[in-house]
């Protein structure tokens, strides 16, 4: 039986007008009724994801920042801070290359290495309270997450790139057509999920994920049930479970409405 289910955001629950369908607070709640807990896995941080479900917020739980902020029953359960030292030398090594731009996120900020302009606000990284820095914040500064813009498009030539250069130190994954997502080693979305799996005594074959993206291929390796979106990377549709719909065909609400009948 399914006990958890969890869902990336972007090209997955959410439309291709990057909102939440309407539906789906229903059907979070009709799950929460059978005993299914919803959390939702992105790259976005967590007071992003609160304001897309507001109105089921109390009734479900979240892996953030790719991992690095996890949330139980509305409770922190774990949150992964970079060290000062990476940070560093993950801003000295992108700014070898003119076409990489620098992006660090703490719990309420969003802190760019370059002008506003040399970013495009795409997939997860909507840049909330921007503020533009010259230099690195201090380490007193909790950086959460780390993401790379690549303004010429060459996304994983330049994830091949930085994980030759720094790959003892970060995870680099490519997220949607221009970032690179910089995770901590040790940290990914299935280390968020396995600690709420941890948290209520539930194994991974009693869960069922969704994801389209490389930064999603940890969670689907890990759940019993790992579902690619039908339009997801191909790495990520070959390694899942099943593939289903695409987002903007509600794909994901379809499922959530098939675990529902199969427990009537």
């Amino acid at each position: 039986m399914i006990k958890l289910i969890a869902s990336d955001m972007d090209g997955t629950l959410l439309d291709e007008r990057s909102q939440v369908p309407p539906e789906t607070y229903d059907l979070i709640r009709a799950l929460r009724e059978k005993g299914v807990r919803f959390a939702a896995s992105s790259g976005r941080r967590y007071d992003r994801l609160c304001e897309f479900f507001e109105p089921v917020v109390d009734l479900m739980d979240f892996v953030a920042s790719n991992g690095a902020q996890v949330y139980a029953e509305g409770e922190l359960v774990d949150r992964e801070v970079y060290s000062h030292l990476a940070i560093k030398r993950l801003a000295r090594t992108v700014g070898m290359f003119d076409n990489l731009h620098l992006a660090l996120f703490d719990r309420t900020k969003s802190y760019l290495l370059d002008d506003e302009g040399k970013f495009v606000r795409e997939v997860d990284k909507d840049l909330p309270n921007v503020e533009r820095i010259w230099e690195l914040p201090s380490a007193e500064v909790n950086i959460i997450k780390a993401s790379v813009f690549c303004d010429d498009g060459a996304v994983m030539d330049y994830a091949y790139v930085l994980s030759r250069e720094l790959g003892d130190e970060f995870v680099f994954a490519p997220s949607g057509n221009a970032w690179i997502d910089a995770m901590q080693v040790g940290v990914s979305k299935a280390t968020g999920i396995a600690q709420l799996m941890d948290h209520y005594g539930i194994a991974p074959e009693e869960v069922m994920a969704f994801g389209d993206s490389m930064n999603d291929y940890e969670i689907i390796r890990l759940v019993g049930c790992g579902c690619a979106m039908a339009n997801g990377r191909p790495a990520l549709r070959a390694v899942a479970d099943r593939v289903v719909g695409c987002n903007r065909d509600h794909a994901v609400q379809a499922e959530l409405r098939r675990v529902l009948e199969e427990l009537d």
